[in-house]
């Protein structure tokens, strides 16, 4: 997944929420039984952002960790080099 592949699953689950909670609002149900429907869609949203969180989170890692296997192999390529000229 690319970062902005990341960026719209979260912004589809947060849209996804807001949906839900606007649908409940305008159910027919009364304020405590929508409370508890809106509280139950809460608890079910922040689990599916968390997730979301540490697949972001995972990718970080994983281009962190691309990164600095680049910048070791600039460095080696940069010795080699100059090892090189100066013999």
């Amino acid at each position: 997944m690319t970062d902005s592949d990341d960026s719209r699953v979260v912004w589809f689950l947060a849209g996804a929420a807001l949906g839900a909670t606007v649908a409940l609002l305008f159910a027919p149900h009364s304020g405590q039984e929508t409370r508890a429907l809106i509280r139950d869609q809460a608890n079910k949203g922040r689990e599916r952002v968390g997730e979301a969180g540490r697949s972001v989170a995972e990718r970080g890692r994983e281009l962190y960790d691309k990164g600095r296997r680049i910048a070791d192999e600039a460095a080696d390529i940069f010795d080699r080099g100059r090892r090189m000229v100066q013999e």
